[in-house]
């Protein structure tokens, strides 16, 4: 129950100014307990309106090793949970172009070279929900 008004309170603290670096960094310090990816996303905005933040970018970085640290399929799972991986999965470009990737290695690099793609199809490994080999 605390930990939940500590985040309707910080919250709230960021709708009255977007541009407060420190309730991002306190929000995503709440969240990464047991939301490791979404604190990494809120670390990420801190970092888009801090680019030099040194506790985001060490958030980042911890929030990115829990994740790792966890078994492919619970990460999977968490990263369904996510409404970007959700949006990238649901995009019917996005969709033939993972199955040729699967097919045909060579298409594999030739997409890469799109960079939307490239940034696309990081994000499905990072989340685990993409396994190269």
């Amino acid at each position: 129950k605390q930990w939940y008004q500590r985040r309707v309170a910080i919250t709230a603290g960021i709708e009255l100014n977007p541009m407060f670096v420190k309730g991002y960094l306190r929000k995503a310090a709440v969240l990464k307990i047991d939301k490791p990816q979404e604190a990494k996303a809120v670390y990420e905005k801190a970092l888009e309106i801090d680019p030099n933040n040194a506790e985001a970018k060490q958030g980042i970085h911890h929030c990115s090793q829990s994740l790792r640290n966890l078994k492919p399929e619970d990460r999977a799972k968490l990263a369904m949970n996510d409404p970007e991986i959700q949006q990238i999965l649901q995009d019917p470009s996005m969709q033939v172009i993972l199955e040729q990737m699967q097919k045909d290695p060579a298409a594999a690099q030739e997409h890469l070279k799109n960079a939307d793609v490239r940034d696309k199809f990081m994000k499905l490994v990072e989340s685990g929900v993409v396994q190269v080999r």
